[in-house]
């Protein structure tokens, strides 16, 4: 991970300071620490990603879909070699699913750690997922843990104080369903990280990692194809339901398996949009690409 922060030409001193902390606090056998499917791209992100960690702050991520908020998540806990514990919001997540809450075991009353609560003690990275999607009142619970104090105070147990390399990583989307405004209170508890669209260089790079068997042709054909959907969605020509890429991941992976380029295609973007005419603009834009029939294999032997 040092030669993939080094080949982005991330700060030298930046790393020098992540090299320091694993050696004193990495946990590289814990079995939480995984090593992430896809690397992040973006130098500025990085850096302003690992220098608050390094701060002690808690970041939160926001912008667009496509961004790589939840691929930089995972690529920031192994990084720093720390176990991660991930939380997925939503309209019911409330206080026991975030911290825990007693249960039954062996007839005998037991508190069942939750991940807010394991990652304190364990001074692991909480990835709290969608953040906008909760209620206010669930979120609130954790203002002290998210503060200057550091704790978990449950009634009835001892008061919990954070293990000081527990970090907090939230992403938010605006605009989905069931999404609101964080409250300024919450807000205040992060430091926020606008991630910006993948650029041509850095999606062109992932796709040679993720892919290096990918014949070069086709590699430019695909990063077309999606900068162009991506420069539709930015002008609001289309919706970013295509613009998925974690969709054009899974195409290519199709692909390799033997389905046809556009039909897989197809499936991991332009099926995504359930708007009619939003669809035909998608597909029109893929078959100036990618074409309905390809004779040839897209991937070197």
């Amino acid at each position: 991970m040092i030669e993939y922060l080094e080949k982005q030409n991330v700060n030298k001193n930046l790393i020098k300071q992540v090299e320091i902390y694993r050696e004193k606090n990495g946990l590289i056998d814990d079995p939480r620490v995984t090593k992430p499917e896809f690397q992040y791209y973006g130098k500025e992100v990085l850096e302003e990603a690992i220098a608050a960690i390094l701060a002690g702050k808690n970041i939160l991520l926001t912008g667009a879909k496509a961004t790589g908020k939840n691929v930089l998540a995972s690529n920031l806990s192994y990084l720093f070699s720390r176990p991660s514990w991930n939380v997925s919001f939503h309209v019911n997540t409330d206080f026991n699913s975030l911290i825990g809450a007693d249960t039954f075991k062996d007839g005998e009353v037991v508190f069942r750690k939750g991940p807010i609560y394991e990652a304190a003690i364990n001074g692991g990275f909480a990835v709290l997922d969608e953040i906008n999607m909760a209620k206010n009142e669930a979120i609130s619970v954790l203002h002290a843990t998210l503060d200057h104090r550091r704790i978990i105070d449950l009634p009835g147990y001892e008061k919990i104080t954070l293990d000081p390399s527990t970090r907090f990583i939230a992403t938010m989307n605006y605009g989905y369903v069931g999404t609101r405004e964080v409250n300024e209170a919450l807000a205040s508890r992060f430091m926020i990280i606008n991630m910006p669209n993948i650029t041509h260089e850095n999606l062109n790079q992932l796709l040679i990692d993720t892919f290096p068997k990918l014949k070069e042709k086709y590699r430019e054909a695909f990063l077309d194809m999606f900068i162009s959907l991506q420069f539709k969605s930015e002008n609001n020509e289309i919706s970013t339901k295509s613009v998925d890429l974690r969709g054009l991941i899974s195409a290519i992976q199709t692909i390799e398996i033997g389905l046809n380029p556009y039909d897989a295609v197809l499936m991991g973007l332009a099926n995504k949009s359930f708007d009619e005419f939003e669809r035909q603009i998608v597909i029109d834009t893929i078959k100036t690409k990618v074409p309905p029939v390809i004779e040839e294999n897209i991937f070197n032997d």
